[in-house]
């Protein structure tokens, strides 16, 4: 099966023209799933999904920003793929799937890195965890 991913640095998804643009894009795409980083956005909802990916056969996970930095946005078609197991940690997502085809299981994980040297080291820590999947 060949699933078509985008992987995308936003820079914000607070603007309906601009996920209107996004959402074209996605369509013409043909993309089954979607990874938005630095959405800034801290709280997403069924209506910017809507907004960006249309009402139906879609699934979403998604880590808020802190105030106007950061967050990761994920959403997938779900007659292509179905979420088995999710994590959301201090600066990514990551969402183990099957495949609805051929029930291959596979994880994807999407990260907006932090700065500090402290805090990358956090995240290093965070995602060693992820390996025991």
């Amino acid at each position: 099966m060949n699933l078509r991913i985008v992987s995308w640095n936003m820079r914000g998804l607070n603007e309906q023209d601009k996920r209107l643009r996004i959402r074209n894009l996605i369509r013409k795409w043909k993309a089954d799933i979607v990874c938005l980083q630095e959405t800034k956005m801290e709280l997403i909802n069924k209506d910017t999904i809507c907004s960006l990916w249309g009402g139906q056969h879609v699934d979403w996970l998604y880590l808020g920003s802190v105030g106007a930095s950061g967050g990761v946005l994920l959403m997938w078609d779900n007659r292509v793929v179905v979420k088995v197991e999710e994590v959301v940690g201090c600066f990514f997502v990551s969402c183990k799937f099957k495949n609805v085809a051929d029930h291959f299981i596979w994880a994807f994980t999407g990260v907006y890195g932090p700065n500090s040297d402290r805090d990358r080291r956090f995240l290093w820590e965070e995602l060693s965890g992820l390996c025991s999947w």
